[in-house]
């Protein structure tokens, strides 16, 4: 029951499922996540911290930077809910547009990208 909780309140807001569809595509540096979000750095993290909690997504540091990406080893229920997301949001209008910004966030500096970033 925790686990299926845990799930349906990260699939709970549209933004997180935005970060999931946006992981579908590789591993991006929290700088590039922040990149396509016009939220507060706090607010991603918070949406970042849930995603990692229900076991969808998972991280690595690299020296002062963050990559997340879709766990490669993850529950059933976990997988099951990545393709949920995957199936009902593909080919909608808004992950179009945030596919079209991401191949344009990649293209850019991470030195300069996640400069922008740091506190």
């Amino acid at each position: 029951m925790k686990e299926f909780t845990a799930i349906t309140r990260a699939l709970a807001d549209e933004n997180r499922a935005r970060i999931l569809m946006l992981l579908d595509g590789g591993e991006l540096c929290v700088c590039q996540i922040l990149e396509m979000f016009a939220l507060a750095p706090s607010t991603i993290s918070k949406h970042l911290a849930i995603l990692c909690q229900a076991g969808l997504v998972e991280y690595r540091k690299a020296g002062r930077w963050i990559y997340y990406r879709l766990p490669r080893h993850r529950s059933a229920r976990a997988g099951e809910a990545i393709r949920f997301v995957r199936k009902c949001l593909a080919g909608s209008p808004q992950a179009a547009n945030d596919a079209k910004r991401l191949a344009a966030v990649r293209r850019m500096s991470m030195k300069t990208l996640c400069r922008r970033y740091r506190n």
